[in-house]
């Protein structure tokens, strides 16, 4: 992801894009909290189906949200295809790869 990441911040110079990793929901929850960015682009992985948590969070801070998925989630196992997150983004991109986090900047500019 590193690599991926120095190639977008040369792709768009112009923004500052901040990366942040945890396993951890709450710290996910805590750092969304923080409010230091302009617009928020999130991957939650297996938080997607079931962190109602994560969902209050995005629902109540109103910069403009992307949620990201690398693979096609409809592709996928029946519960993994439902995103309880989903409802309070803007924007979905699901099955483009690490292409849908370029899509997911392109649609925020």
């Amino acid at each position: 992801m590193e690599n991926f990441l120095e190639s977008l911040t040369k792709e768009f110079p112009q923004h500052e894009i901040q990366y942040y990793q945890s396993n951890v929901e709450g710290e996910i929850i805590n750092r969304i909290q923080e409010d230091d960015f302009e617009a928020l682009i999130i991957n939650p992985g297996a938080f997607t189906h079931y962190s109602y948590a994560i969902a209050d969070c995005l629902k109540n801070i109103s910069k403009p949200k992307v949620e990201v998925h690398i693979s096609n989630i409809y592709k996928r196992e029946e519960f993994r295809q439902k995103s309880v997150t989903a409802a309070n983004t803007d924007a979905v991109l699901s099955g483009f790869g690490l292409n849908g986090y370029t899509l997911a900047i392109l649609s925020l500019k």
